[in-house]
This record gives C-alpha cells, sequence and structure tokens, in this order.
C-alpha cells in the first residue's frame, strides 16, 4: 500500500515552495547588479514656471530611474535634490534617506516651484548647503566622486559662469542636461570637461528618460574590473604634430574611464611608424595622474606606418608576463592609425584575436574602412569606429566603451556570478530536500504497510 496522493503531493508542495523560496532570494541577489562607486550625488532641478507640471513629472521619473540604478547606501552612493526657480529648495539632503525607497518615495513628492531662473544661486547652494559635511556630504577624498546633475529648460537669470567654476574648484564634477529651447552656452559654462561627456540635450522633457542608461553607466564601477589594456598608436608623418597632441587627449580621455589601480586596470602604450616603440608597458603607472603625464610626454616619431609589425609587436611582447600582463585577466588593444599599412596585417590581427584579445580598431582621415575591420573583434560594428576628422576624436572616444567581460555588461558580471552560486546552491539543497522526503516517503510506506 503505498501513501494516498494527496498526502504525496502535499509533501512535494512543501518542499517546492521552500525551493521557490530559496530560488526567489538567488534572484534578489541580482537584482542590483551595478555597484556604483562612493558618490555624493546632488540633482539639481529646474522647476520654473516654464517647466509644466507634466513635464516636471516626467523629470521626476528619470530621477527615479537613475537612482535604481545606484548603489545606495551611507558607504556607497548618497543622493540630494536641490530644486530652483526663483528661490531654491533642499528637497533632500545627503544625509537623509539611506535606501532606494525611501529616496525614490521623497522623489515622487516634490512639487515644482514655478517662479523665475536663478540657476547660477542654485549651484551656489549646492556648493555652500548641499554639498556641505552639515548635509551628509563626506570628506573629500579621491576614493570618494562629487557630482551635480543640473537639468534645466531655459535661459538662467543670473550668472552661472563663475559660480560654476568655483564649484568644479571645489572638486565638483558637474553634468548638464538641457531641453527644449535651453541655451547650449550656459550648459557649456556650467559643465565639467570634456564637455562632450559632461553636456546632454534632449528636444523634450517626454524623451528625458533616454539619458537613464548614460548616467547610471557613469556612476558603474565594476567589483571585477580586472583588465590589461594596450594602446597601439600610429605615429607615421601623415599625422602631423598638432593631431598627435588631439591622439593624446583622446588617449587620456579613455583613461579617464578606466578604474586604474594596482588591482584593476593596467595600461600599456606603443608607439609604431616605420619601427615599434614601447612608450611604457603594463603595470608601471598604477593611478591615472602618473600615467596621463606618461602619455603627455609621448614624443612624435613620423616616418611610415606598419601596422602589421606593431599588431606582432604587441601579441608577442605588450600582452607577456614580462612586460606586465597578469595571467588570466582580460586583455584588451586599443588601434590608432590613419591611413592605410604599408605592410600586411591580416596574419597579425587574426592571432591578436585568436589569443583572445578584444581588439578594438580606430580610424581617422585616410584610415582603410576593410583594414579597420580586419583589427576589430566581433562584432566589428561594435568594435571599429571611424572619423573624418582629428578634431572630432573626442566623440569616438565617448562611443567606446571597453567591455571586459565577454558576453556580458561589465557591472553585471560579479553579481550574475554571486547569483549562479546561489541558484546551485539552492538547486542542491532542494536535490537534498528531495531525497530527505524520498526516504521520509519511504518509511511512511513501512508503517503503513
Amino acid at each position: 500500500m503505498t501513501p494516498s496522493p494527496p498526502l504525496f503531493l502535499l509533501l512535494l508542495g512543501l518542499v517546492g515552495a521552500q525551493a521557490t523560496l530559496d530560488l526567489r532570494t538567488a534572484a534578489a541577489m541580482a537584482s542590483g547588479l551595478c555597484k556604483t562607486r562612493p558618490t555624493d550625488l546632488v540633482f539639481i532641478v529646474d522647476s520654473s514656471r516654464s517647466v509644466r507640471p507634466s513635464e516636471f513629472e516626467q523629470v521626476k521619473v528619470f530621477l527615479a530611474k537613475v537612482i535604481e540604478g545606484l548603489d545606495v547606501g551611507p558607504n556607497a552612493t548618497r543622493v540630494g535634490v536641490v530644486n530652483y526657480a526663483s528661490r531654491v529648495k533642499n528637497e533632500v539632503s545627503l544625509k537623509t534617506y539611506r535606501t532606494k525607497a525611501g529616496l525614490i518615495r521623497a522623489v515622487t513628492k516634490i512639487e515644482p516651484l514655478s517662479t523665475g531662473t536663478m540657476t547660477g544661486l542654485s549651484i551656489q547652494f549646492a556648493l555652500n548647503v548641499a554639498f556641505s559635511e552639515g548635509e551628509g556630504a563626506r570628506v573629500k577624498s579621491p576614493d570618494i566622486s562629487k557630482v551635480a546633475i543640473i537639468v534645466t529648460d531655459g535661459r538662467p537669470q543670473d550668472n552661472v559662469k563663475d559660480v560654476a567654476q568655483r564649484a568644479r574648484d571645489a572638486g565638483i564634477e558637474i553634468f548638464a542636461i538641457g531641453v527644449g529651447r535651453v541655451d547650449m552656452s550656459t550648459l557649456k559654462q556650467m559643465a565639467s570637461e570634456p564637455l562632450d561627456d559632461h553636456v546632454d540635450y534632449v528636444e523634450s522633457y517626454s524623451v528625458i528618460e533616454k539619458l537613464t542608461k548614460k548616467f547610471q553607466e557613469a556612476f558603474c564601477a565594476c567589483s571585477n574590473a580586472a583588465t590589461d589594456v594596450v594602446f597601439l598608436i600610429d605615429g607615421s608623418k601623415s599625422v602631423r604634430p598638432e593631431n598627435f597632441e588631439l591622439v593624446k587627449k583622446w588617449i587620456n580621455q579613455i583613461i579617464d574611464k578606466l578604474d586604474v589601480s594596482e588591482s584593476k586596470a593596467h595600461v600599456g602604450l606603443v608607439q609604431y611608424s616605420s619601427t615599434v616603440r614601447q612608450e611604457f608597458p603594463l603595470g608601471r603607472h598604477n593611478n591615472k595622474k602618473d600615467l596621463k603625464d606618461a602619455v603627455k610626454k609621448m614624443a612624435y616619431m613620423e616616418r611610415g606606418t606598419m601596422t602589421g609589425q606593431a599588431l606582432d609587436f604587441m601579441t608577442r611582447n605588450s600582452f607577456s608576463p614580462g612586460q606586465g600582463a597578469r595571467p588570466g585577466v582580460a586583455k584588451v588593444g586599443i588601434v590608432f592609425t590613419d591611413g592605410r599599412s604599408q605592410d600586411y596585417i591580416g596574419e597579425a590581427a587574426k592571432k591578436a584575436k585568436d589569443n583572445g584579445f578584444k581588439m578594438y580598431a580606430v580610424g581617422v582621415g585616410n584610415a582603410v574602412e576593410n583594414e579597420l575591420k580586419e583589427i576589430a573583434s566581433e562584432p566589428t560594428g561594435e568594435h571599429y569606429f571611424y572619423t573624418a576628422d582629428f578634431k572630432t576624436m573626442t566623440q569616438i572616444a565617448k562611443k567606446l566603451q571597453i567591455n571586459i567581460c565577454q558576453d556580458e555588461d561589465p557591472c553585471e558580471c560579479d553579481s550574475l556570478v554571486k547569483f549562479q552560486k546561489k541558484v546551485e546552491d539552492a538547486l542542491q539543497a532542494l536535490t537534498k530536500k528531495i531525497e530527505n522526503m524520498s526516504k521520509r516517503i519511504a518509511l511512511l510506506e513501512n508503517k503503513i504497510v
């Protein structure tokens, strides 16, 4: 005689319910995929009379979505909100809310002030009050970012240039978002350099949400972001000295996006023309200041364009342990050129990719598209870039996101590994429970018999 179906199903149902609970717990572990670096972040929001109530609601949705992607907490990201028109109101202090839920509830309750547009006054308020220790800002430190995001739709009725400069001098990084008929020159006066990264424009409040991902990524710091990056730079005579200086600025713009440290991103630099010269190996400079200073000192080689030879040098030397490459760490090569190679690049480009290096190819001016595609990793559309003019290279630096995870968003990797481990643990626990339940059912069968 066996247990009745209801008893058997009830026992399995109890196990299944517990398994569902365990798996939900595992899923919760993966809900906050991006760990943001410690930041004191203050939104400065224009609610002047030109911003209609429905539009102000869209601004609040934008703020809530950016907050949703942050790692909010007293030791992570603290968030404040300053509301302004003719006067300034401190809606949320950096010290007030320590959870996303509390922050988002507070944001939804903000009401527009509906008077003038005193943007300069609001920046001064942020500098003096919102970013003060009394309001919850942390002591100035290289490990903690100070960021202001200004959202405005009009021309300010006061001066912004001088007060914005004072804020930047105090270490506050300023992003300026303009909507509709905003005065673009004002945005540029407020924003930090490089302006391409810190000034954004949307045609209406209805599409401001499309900027959400940009700001979530801007604050993202991946805990597993160890990567070795080597720049391979064309220093041929066709580049010309003044453009070579722009190339160096472009390299430093990308370095600014990396998490450079002993345990995270290491950077090496190679220049080539008719010959190849290593400027500095991986791991020599492990902070951004030293790295950028070394890039600035790079002397222009001139002469020819032996890109194939340079690719071979990178593969054999730059990414070797003897030159500072770390075993088991993602390898990224960024190749810049302004013309057709004078040697064959196919074999060397293939070897680099076969070795598992993620290759980006950047071309300017007379660079050959087919050669760029041959150098670039798959999908080529995400790994090769071209611009006709050296002066617009900053746009490429803005687009080029060095993704050190093979198939995932870099900010997801660490959390996904934890999620996978949690799921595996939950499944193992479920298996044991089913085994134990089977034994208990067997005992029940014996007793019933």
